[in-house]
């Protein structure tokens, strides 16, 4: 029988090298957080030949905008949000004629024109302006283009990028230009770290409850291993590649946290059992049994859903594979943390324990 409790210490050494790595990236930055964390730009758009939310994500990582946002909306509209796009043109000393010209070209003359017979005299005469292309302007912003082409000007990048696009898809129809805020703000951040630090103060003091505070403290701890070697490997891939994490990757977490803990659960449920079982034997050995029994259980169920993760990692669109990745990571590490972490420490903590109590009293 293969003995893996008496190697615990490489274990833990394993556990070292895995997580110590990204904690120090994190430390030092390495993250990356994607545009539902910082905000960006964000336009609705029509094209003539009507591309694909997908076509449109290829287009745009093409021209290097990588961590974009493509919706299909109605009437064949994509909203597309990416990181801030400079929206202001480079000649910034006439930004309120461009919405007039726009708007009138070049009648706006005649207006300023007739601005001094109607200024002189006739009030009336405000309906005439209010005829023409001026009023027309300010009434039409919802529906026209026009308001949301006045602050672009050629030479600025957003242009640039309708340019590339138009070349693509051909000519575009766009209904909002806008800078948006980030979707997942610093409040919704902190709730969201303290519901997670509440459940797992319920999660330790069920686990207390059920096998006894050692076995609750021994899963946080796997927990915990299993969230940093997660954040630190995207941290390492932030800092040397760019790899930007999203909404998505907090959800796979918490799925991370709840499958570590499901998996460490069945191997407690066993030691518990292996405990009546085999009360003559030591601790140690009643462990190593148990994660022996549950071991082909763990690795076979963890392999299948590697497998399927693997596939969405590689053949998946890019937009969910920062999820798929951080799933991948939590689902091996889940199982190796289980297994190699959580039922060490118990034994390592009982060791420790009958150490300490076995050693004289000094008087």
């Amino acid at each position: 029988m293969y003995d893996i409790v008496g190697k615990r210490n490489l274990w833990f050494a394993v556990s070292a090298i895995l997580t110590i790595p990204g904690l120090l990236f994190i430390l030092i930055g390495g993250l990356k957080p994607s545009i539902d964390f910082t905000g960006g730009t964000e336009w609705e758009v029509r094209y003539a030949q009507e591309p694909t939310s997908a076509e449109m994500t290829d287009a745009l990582s093409d021209l290097g905008y990588d961590d974009v946002v493509v919706t299909s909306l109605p009437d064949d509209f994509l909203r597309i949000r990416t990181k801030p796009i400079d929206l202001i043109p480079a000649e910034t000393d006439a930004p309120a004629p461009s919405a007039s010209a726009s708007a009138t070209d070049g009648a706006s003359a005649e207006p300023s024109a007739s601005a001094e017979p109607s200024a002189s005299a006739e009030p009336s005469a405000s309906a005439e302006p209010s005829a023409s292309a001026e009023p027309s302007a300010s009434a039409e912003p919802s529906e026209s283009v026009e308001p949301t082409q006045a602050p672009i000007a050629e030479g600025t990048e957003f242009a640039d990028l309708e340019d590339d696009l138009a070349a693509r898809f051909g000519e575009g129809e766009p209904r909002l230009v806008r800078t948006v805020g980030p979707i997942i703000g610093a409040d919704l951040i902190r709730s969201s770290a303290i519901l997670i630090i509440i459940g797992e103060i319920f999660l330790l003091g069920y686990l207390w409850m059920r096998f006894g505070f050692r076995f609750g403290t021994a899963a946080i701890v796997a927990l915990l291993h299993d969230v940093i070697l997660v954040v630190g490997t995207f941290a390492i891939l932030g800092f040397f590649f760019n790899v930007e994490f999203d909404a998505l990757f907090v959800t796979a977490l918490l799925t991370i946290i709840a499958f570590s803990v499901h998996d460490t659960i069945v191997v407690f449920d066993r030691i518990r059992e292996n405990r009546i079982r085999h009360a003559g034997e030591t601790f140690g050995a009643i462990v190593n049994h148990s994660i022996l029994q549950t071991m082909s259980r763990s690795i076979i169920t963890s392999v299948t859903v590697a497998v399927t993760l693997g596939a969405l990692v590689v053949l998946g669109p890019p937009t969910i594979r920062t999820f798929g990745l951080a799933l991948l990571l939590g689902v091996l590490s889940g199982t190796y943390s289980s297994i190699f972490n959580a039922a060490q420490i118990l034994v390592a903590w009982q060791d420790w324990d009958a150490k300490r109590k076995a050693r004289p009293v000094r008087t």
